[in-house]
């Protein structure tokens, strides 16, 4: 028997990948002999960077770049098995969780670290990018990427702009001149589901800010500052990014990447798939067992479920999933293509006691699953 083993993360508490290993650990308690593949998924945020180097057989490169609020840690980006390329999950220089819960404050951090990363894989010949936008900390519009890669800012007074986002209000010119001209012989994916645009109710500041500790104040004038730096854009493009679908991610650092780097924006589950080859993997499949953390509303609309079912549905293969919770009534369930879903907490516990038995509990829940499934195939 075949069964693809491809779910996200339960964030906070087990890696897609350790997921898998896991899932194939109740799997063999029923089906000892099955063929399991694992395909670790990701959406572009958290754990795609792992997911795609564990799928492609690539490699983890270890660096040292600059966080949020430009201290030197350890980094890495990846390369995947082609060995031609890279993998950014801006999350690993300019993630929140790098962050103190008293240190958030977009008005100072900056993108710089991941600018950081693309330059070292330029350096070391890559020229093709994928760039995981998830998980951010930042809401400078990518101006700290684009400095590290050469790009210079001024504002009305002909003074240089750095750190200070809050000074982009006042941004007058972008000097391209020293712009690192290797990336001009580049191409760049970005990896997101977010479809905000910039500036606006629904845009980067509004939207975003406040978990990167944004006061309402604060989120008018990041507003005002993307708006500003948005104008300029245009005027150096001839392009309206304000309203571009995707240029809000990641605190305006999709605009950045569409404008200076000419970024192509591909939904995140999607460019996950379409590197590990997803459709030809599960073809022959008896099964597939993905899952997430909680399966909601935004299951519906292009999440790693949702793509997995989609790429299913064509190969006529029965998917059923687990996950921390479940919100979706059996109607949702069946619009989205899942045969069965199945939380992994059997009785009343705490999420604390949850994730400190999440081993044995995918463990038990998944034996549950496939016990359930040899039944059905008796029963035909």
């Amino acid at each position: 028997m075949k069964i693809v083993l491809a779910p996200d993360s339960l964030k906070g508490s087990i890696s897609a990948k350790d997921l898998c290993r896991d899932i194939g650990i109740g799997v063999r308690k029923v089906i000892p002999d099955a063929h399991l593949i694992e395909v670790p998924m990701a959406d572009g945020g958290e754990g795609t960077l792992e997911n795609l180097i564990h799928a492609t057989d690539g490699m983890i490169v270890n660096v040292k770049a600059s966080d949020p609020l430009g201290r030197v840690i350890h980094s890495a980006y990846g390369v995947l098995g082609d060995k031609e390329t890279a993998v950014i999950e801006m999350a690993q220089a300019s993630g929140l969780p790098l962050l103190a819960k008293s240190e958030r404050n977009p008005l100072v951090t900056s993108s710089f670290g991941t600018g950081e990363l693309i330059l070292h894989a330029l350096d070391q010949g890559y020229r093709k990018f994928i760039i995981g936008l998830g998980g951010s900390a930042t809401n400078d519009g990518g101006v700290g990427m684009l400095r590290a890669l050469g790009v210079k800012f001024y504002n009305k007074k002909n003074e240089l702009i750095t750190n200070d986002v809050g000074s982009l209000i006042d941004l007058n010119k972008i000097d391209l001149i020293q712009l690192d001209s290797r990336v001009k012989k580049a191409s760049f994916v970005i990896a997101s589901d977010v479809s905000n645009p910039l500036c606006g109710p629904n845009g980067a500041s509004f939207i975003f800010g406040p978990q990167k500790g944004a006061t309402p104040e604060m989120v008018k004038l990041l507003d005002q500052c993307l708006y500003q730096y948005g104008r300029i854009i245009n005027q150096l493009f001839s392009i309206n990014i304000h309203s571009t679908p995707g240029a809000g991610a990641a605190g305006g650092m999709g605009a950045a990447l569409i404008a200076f780097l000419g970024a192509k924006v591909m939904s995140g589950i999607k460019t996950v798939m379409e590197v590990t080859n997803f459709n030809d993997v599960i073809a022959g499949a008896d099964i597939i067992i993905t899952g997430e953390g909680k399966l909601d509303e935004q299951t519906l609309s292009g999440k790693v479920i949702s793509g997995v079912c989609n790429s299913a549905q064509n190969h006529n293969i029965p998917v059923i999933a687990l996950c921390g919770s479940n919100e979706l009534t059996a109607k949702q369930l069946d619009e989205l293509g899942l045969a069965a879903a199945f939380p992994i907490v059997s009785g009343p516990c705490s999420v604390e006691e949850a994730i400190s038995l999440v081993h044995p509990l995918v463990q038990n829940i998944t034996e549950q699953m496939m016990r359930t499934y040899q039944l059905g195939k008796r029963s035909k």
